[in-house]
């Protein structure tokens, strides 16, 4: 590590000396290089996908050029920094990669013996696949050794093939579902001593920061280059390079460390060279602004009658088509439903073309499924004709754009059905529907997960083969090409192949000149999740980990904030402050949230077959308004894209699929639902109105188990969001240096010797902001 002398004024950058464009897009500002603890591959293709590059350099990790693979080989060490940057020659020019270094430890786990015949572990730290965390026995001790980044995780054991909690460990936290799970706490798990960045005020054309904890260095860049940092102190500035005015959107990044401590990352957005403060100067391609709306075709509006299928036999109403469309979507965008609830991009689920008949077979009631849901593709580049027209198609993204809102389609790439000319052409194009041992691979989501069917009816793609993924990354552009969508919604994420989807990024970056926006879906570890975002990859992902964590904090007698929280600080450093994940209210594929909070649903009991053997409600109605109203808070204050499903606005009850499906409503609401839209509405504008909500800083200030403030600042604008869950009014003061607030919710207000302080009642929040 280079030693840092602090004299009066320190510059601690290499880029002092240099002044440079990048050539990147604008939307590509290059993710940081996760490295792996040894030594770690980096493909050059996912940063320069256009250019080769000539060489590279760092003065703070060893890195060994492949010119030939256009690829670098970067060795770490037990002295390496934490931080440290590698230096780009392409093209004449100097772009810069943000290296980060390890921060896996290497736990073991142990546990007595008492004649177990197998024991495995699984958890948040191996995706959840016992196979993947196999005990030994030495003597009358089972140990398992677990590789993972600090952090708090949840797990559970397989013993003789039986899941339980750790005997051995006496701390453990809901699981969301009338269960437990044990809890491991790896490294500074806490984060007690990391540094804290905060954005103070501009100040000429100096950008002024304030730290806390006493960072050993401090990294900025202007979109790929590395800036100057003067430092003083507690206290650094960013001069603003002049050639920053030639770029109409550019950004400034900052990171900083301490020992093996990363601070929070800072993100400024600047408009021809100047830090934007005003939010009406962002576009709907600052992703960053996003409020996403989840909606399922066939169940959100009836625009045409004359597309409306008849009524399949064998299929019980709720599992078959009710007459959604696209014309239907599109009549709700003119009449200005998504301008009023706050909403910036609507994601739409798949519209290929589905089989007419059904498939697949439930009993206690017996029937079978359509495929209204749109997940069982008969033809990639076909819009089911139930659902509209591609003129249609296009006069929907049309009217959206003019509503300043993106559209973002549900892809579905892992698989066709069983009758689609493409299986019949191309069936060496598919896995195996059987495993070695004769086995069918069939619903096997973790240890087979890259190749296991989802049912007997959908083979699955071979993404290892070369021509499988490139055919089909293809039909990824034709999409983009034929329609002027804005992004994707990426269906079943892990269980495709990394070629895949740097092959379709590599392609969007080549052949698609304008923003484009990737989030997928994927259940599991922090680090599975993270392994497909970055360059080269997908934009985000959508954090179903922190939307458990709720689940568990809000329905869960014993659930607690703090829990919440050290879930949410995991996801924070895994995927960065300024994230572009995904944070739901909900699903198509969960119990709905209401109906867990008000008790019409257990969380121990089969979701599934509660849709289908009762009618599910809101429950109780005194406690889930609040609840959910609570859930929505906390997305929308925290880093990440807040996704609203259809029907969470106003609190639509039901159980799993295909109850959580039912038919949207807009009208007849009652007075509990009218309330809760209002106030979901008026989150989402607070959200999309305030850059400190956008850009902002973030701290959690205090958190218990039924208390939680967090605070997030950008440019002196400063925003305090208090949450209380318990069933008891509490009064809450935090510190705020005789700055006014406003309570955007009703709360009183009691300012007095520099704080502010509020009293909430039982299951309630209040928003304030100066």
């Amino acid at each position: 590590m280079k030693k840092i002398f602090l004299i009066s004024l320190v510059i601690l950058s290499f880029a002092a000396c240099k002044q440079k464009i990048s050539t990147f897009y604008l939307q590509d500002l290059a993710s940081p290089v996760l490295l792996n603890v040894t030594e770690t591959i980096v493909s050059l293709d996912d940063y320069f996908p256009n250019q080769k590059v000539d060489s590279v350099y760092s003065s703070d990790f060893t890195c060994v050029f492949d010119k030939e693979n256009n690829n670098v080989v970067i060795h770490s060490q037990l002295n390496s920094p934490t931080l440290g940057v590698m230096h780009v020659l392409v093209n004449g020019k100097e772009p810069d990669l943000l290296l980060k270094k390890s921060a896996k430890q290497l736990v073991e786990l142990s546990l007595p013996d008492k004649n177990y015949k197998d024991v495995k572990v699984k958890g948040e730290f191996n995706a959840w696949n016992p196979n993947a965390g196999i005990y030994t026995k030495d003597g009358n001790i089972w140990t398992v050794k677990i590789e993972a980044e600090s952090g708090t995780y949840q797990y559970c054991l397989v013993i003789n093939g039986k899941e339980q909690i750790d005997p051995a460990n006496a701390e453990k936290v809901s699981n969301g579902m009338g269960g437990f799970n044990s809890v491991l706490k790896i490294g500074n798990a806490d984060g007690m001593i990391a540094p804290v960045l905060h954005i103070d005020e501009i100040n000429g054309n100096n950008i002024d920061f304030t730290t806390e904890n006493n960072p050993s260095r401090v990294i900025a860049f202007l979109n790929n280059d590395e800036i100057p940092v003067v430092r003083k102190d507690n206290k650094f500035s960013i001069e603003l390079p002049k050639h920053s005015k030639n770029l109409l959107r550019s950004y400034i990044r900052v990171y900083a460390f301490n020992n093996d401590l990363l601070s929070n990352d800072i993100l400024i957005p600047l408009a021809n060279g100047l830090p934007i403060e005003n939010p009406m100067q962002l576009t709907r391609s600052d992703f960053h602004r996003q409020v996403i709306y989840s909606l399922m075709v066939d169940r959100f509006f009836d625009g045409n009658k004359n597309n409306n299928p008849q009524p399949l036999e064998g299929v019980l109403p709720k599992a078959d088509y009710m007459g959604g469309d696209l014309n239907g979507i599109d009549q709700k965008i003119k009449s200005g439903y998504f301008d009023s609830l706050g909403i910036t991009t609507i994601w739409i689920s798949p519209i290929v073309q589905n089989p007419m008949d059904a498939w697949g077979q439930y009993h206690n009631p017996d029937t079978k499924f359509s495929g209204y849901h749109g997940y069982w593709p008969m033809q990639l580049r076909a819009i089911d004709f139930r659902f509209g027209t591609s003129d249609d198609f296009k006069t929907l993204i049309a009217d959206a754009h003019k509503h300043q809102k993106n559209v973002i389609l549900d892809y579905v790439a892992n698989h066709v059905h069983i009758n689609s000319n493409l299986y019949k052409e191309h069936p060496e194009w598919m896995t195996s529907m059987y495993l070695p041992d004769g086995t069918r691979n069939l619903e096997r989501w973790d240890d087979y997960r890259l190749t296991t069917w989802f049912d007997t009816h959908l083979p699955k793609f071979d993404f290892a083969k070369y021509e499988v993924s490139n055919a089909l990354s293809d039909t990824v552009i034709w999409w983009l090409q034929n329609y002027d969508l804005d992004g994707f919604r990426h269906d079943a994420t892990k269980h495709i192949d990394e070629l895949f989807w740097r092959l379709s990024t590599e392609k969007i970056k080549k052949e698609i000149h304008r923003p484009v926006y990737q989030i997928g879906e994927t259940y599991g570890s922090p680090e599975l999740i993270k392994s497909y975002v970055g360059s080269g990859l997908l934009d985000a992902q959508f954090d179903f980990n922190v939307y458990d964590a709720s689940v568990g904090a809000l329905i869960s007698p014993d659930g607690s904030y703090k829990n919440l929280n050290n879930v949410l600080q995991t996801s924070l450093k895994t995927y960065g402050y300024h994230n572009l994940m995904g944070y739901i209210s909900g699903n198509h594929d969960r119990v709905r949230f209401i109906s867990y909070a008000g008790g019409s649903v257990s969380p121990s009991e089969d979701g599934k077959r509660a849709g289908w053997t009762r009618e599910i409600t809101v429950g109780d109605t005194n406690i889930a308004y609040k609840k959910l109203a609570l859930l929505h808070a906390f997305n929308f204050m925290i880093p990440g894209v807040p996704c609203i499903y259809q029907g969470d606005e106003f609190g639509q009850p039901g159980g799993n699929d295909p109850d959580n499906r039912r038919m949207m409503q807009f009208d007849n609401l009652n007075q509990q639902e009218k309330n809760l839209e209002k106030t979901v509405s008026k989150l989402a504008h607070l959200r999309t109105s305030n850059m400190a909500l956008i850009y902002g800083d973030f701290q959690v200030l205090a958190v218990s188990d039924d208390v939680m403030i967090i605070k997030r600042t950008y440019f002196g604008k400063t925003v305090i969001g208090m949450l209380n869950k318990s069933a008891e009014a509490k009064t809450l003061t935090v510190n705020v240096n005789g700055n006014k607030f406003t309570a955007n919710f009703g709360s009183t207000i009691n300012s007095k010797n520099g704080t502010l302080s509020a009293e909430l009642k039982p299951l309630s929040f209040e928003i304030f902001s100066n």
